[in-house]
């Protein structure tokens, strides 16, 4: 089948179609997709069955698969860097319900992330939030452009080391909360060469030079732009669906609507250019 690409809506994302990821994944193929990844920084593929080799294999086109780097989950059994998310009645799923790029609190954070569905459960539960973080810088002012783009911000991983360690949920505890890293708060695609805002309010402690108190203003502000109705994907999963996005330029959460209900995904990260 002939590859195409459909929007699936104004603000960002794409849907793939005519590819099987198991087997398709030719040179032609990987570049067509590298293209829409840049120009879409989130696409859709329905309908795929995978092996987590074969997973592995697909997400090898556009970087090397890391395991995360404080081994928040379970890794599956045969491809340990592959993090299996479960939620079951009796063993709930950690919270994920908050806005952030994944792992914004590594030194090299990484490029990309691919999340699997195994099982869901249900029409219109559990979806997933994109917003599109060029498209907020773009739109404010030169001014404020140029203040945040001479800016540094401190990215920690202590809450997700808290909400691990809470014990209500099924993620694996972590023994201790790495350093603090700064990133600055405007980064260029070095594919794209576009600007987008790097703060999350999750990982993004403060900026560097500047309270914490100063900082959570502008970052909630700023969040009010990005998450803005207009300026969103909602992701309504399927079995089946592969998603992926570029954490350079996109933020997601996810909508905890779904407890009691099962749901199982295989999520990997990807490393590559950052800069």
């Amino acid at each position: 089948m002939k590859v195409e690409i459909t929007p699936l809506c104004g603000a960002l994302g794409a849907e793939v179609h005519g590819i099987d990821l198991s087997h398709d994944m030719d040179p032609a193929n990987c570049s067509k997709i590298k293209d829409a990844f840049h120009e879409n920084i989130v696409l859709l593929f329905r309908e795929q069955c995978l092996t987590p080799a074969q997973q592995v294999s697909f997400t090898s086109c556009f970087g090397p698969v890391e395991p995360h780097p404080l081994g928040s989950r379970e890794g599956a059994l045969s491809q340990p860097e592959i993090l299996v998310l479960e939620n079951r009645a009796d063993i709930p799923a950690p919270r994920n319900d908050f806005w952030h790029s994944d792992i914004s609190f590594a030194e090299c954070p990484p490029l990309g992330s691919v999340l699997y569905a195994l099982e869901v459960p249900g029409e219109g539960l559990g979806d997933t939030l994109f917003c599109n973080m060029y498209s907020v810088l773009e739109e404010l002012s030169p001014g404020l452009q140029k203040t945040l783009k001479g800016l540094r911000a401190l990215h920690s991983a202590e809450a997700l080391v808290r909400r691990n360690n809470e014990g209500d949920n099924n993620a694996k505890s972590i023994a201790s909360i790495p350093s603090i890293v700064s990133h600055p708060v405007v980064r260029t695609h070095p594919e794209t060469g576009r600007k987008a805002l790097y703060v999350n309010p999750y990982y993004t402690e403060s900026f560097v030079g500047w309270t914490p108190e100063e900082s959570r203003l502008l970052i909630e502000w700023l969040m009010e732009l990005a998450t803005r109705q207009e300026n969103i994907y909602r992701h309504s999963w399927r079995q089946g669906d592969v998603l992926m996005w570029d954490n350079r330029c996109v933020q997601h959460q996810a909508i905890r609507d779904y407890a009691g209900f099962p749901r199982m995904f295989i999520k990997k990260t990807f490393s590559g250019l950052l800069f």
